[in-house]
């Protein structure tokens, strides 16, 4: 992503929903009651959502929150996986009250895996969802972060002297690091969660240029 593209985020992030989706997923992956091994993650059978998997589990280290690192739950595990990647869906039917299953979903999810999270959430799982829109997964999950195909677009009035129907580019892989930063904020980091996020965007812009 370019300097640019990071800068309008940068400006515009504060007046969309964006921010408060992010800190809602976040209240609920620390909340007290969670535990560490009760955070599940899984993705559609089309996308595994390795990239969240890492963020977390790289939160989970920095911040000191151990329930904070997801068990990733994949369709299939090859033979041989080691044991933290040989979980598969029948972990899902075991969720229970005190666990959280996050769904990453940027296509549909599917009738198989919104059957199982239907059924994890009437066992008393809660259900966290970052998709790409899919009402019936909507209509499930407690708390969620919708990312459309296109990404953010500029709110009205968002940048004065801009164009406001240029594409930002909050996509999936923003959207994980958003998410993860959020999860992972410690009560006493300096400069609290805008500290976070210049840090984030930093990292997304990469080094500056050479001069």
């Amino acid at each position: 992503m370019d300097v640019g593209r990071v800068a309008m985020l940068r400006e515009v992030l504060g007046t969309t929903s964006f921010m408060d989706d992010a800190r809602g997923l976040a209240r609920v992956l620390r909340r007290p009651a969670a535990s560490p091994g009760s955070l599940l993650l899984v993705g559609t059978e089309t996308h595994e959502p390795w990239h969240l998997t890492a963020h977390l589990d790289d939160e989970a280290r920095y911040s000191g929150i151990p329930e904070l690192a997801p068990t990733l739950v994949r369709w299939q595990a090859p033979a041989g996986a080691p044991p933290h990647l040989a979980v598969t869906m029948e972990r899902l039917e075991a969720a229970r009250r005190g666990e959280t299953l996050f769904v990453v979903a940027p296509d549909s999810a599917g009738e198989g895996l919104l059957t199982r999270a239907a059924d994890a959430r009437k066992r008393g799982a809660t259900l966290l969802s970052l998709d790409g829109g899919d009402a019936e997964l909507g209509g499930l999950v407690h708390e969620r972060m919708v990312v459309s195909p296109s990404g953010l677009l500029v709110p009205p009035d968002a940048l004065d002297g801009e164009d406001t129907d240029a594409e930002v580019g909050l996509d999936f892989d923003v959207a994980q690091h958003l998410v993860s930063a959020a999860a992972g904020e410690a009560a006493g980091t300096p400069g609290g969660w805008r500290a976070r996020l210049d840090q984030l965007l930093d990292r997304i812009s990469g080094p500056p240029p050479a001069r």
